[in-house]
C-alpha cells in the first residue's frame, strides 16, 4: 500500500473519533487499528512515524503509544 494511501484511511478514523471525547477516540483509534488492520499495515504505519509521521492528524500520532507493533 502505498504510504499516502496509509496515512489517508489513518487520518479518515481520527476525523471520526475527534467526534468522540478525547480518551474515548484516542482509545477507539487504537482499538480500530489494532483489530482491523493486518500486521503489513501495521509495519507500515510505524515505518512511517519513525521517519517523522509526516501527514498524521495529531490524534494519529498521540494513538500510535496504545498501537501494537507487529512481531
Amino acid at each position: 500500500m502505498s504510504p499516502d494511501k496509509l496515512v489517508y484511511m489513518a487520518n479518515q478514523i481520527a476525523r471520526f473519533m475527534e467526534t468522540k471525547p478525547h480518551a474515548e477516540g484516542l482509545a477507539g483509534l487504537a482499538s480500530h487499528i489494532n483489530d482491523f488492520w493486518e500486521p503489513r499495515m501495521r509495519k507500515q504505519f510505524f515505518e512511517i512515524l519513525e521517519t517523522g509521521g509526516d501527514g498524521f492528524r495529531p490524534l494519529v500520532l498521540e494513538a500510535a503509544e496504545q498501537i501494537r507493533r507487529p512481531a
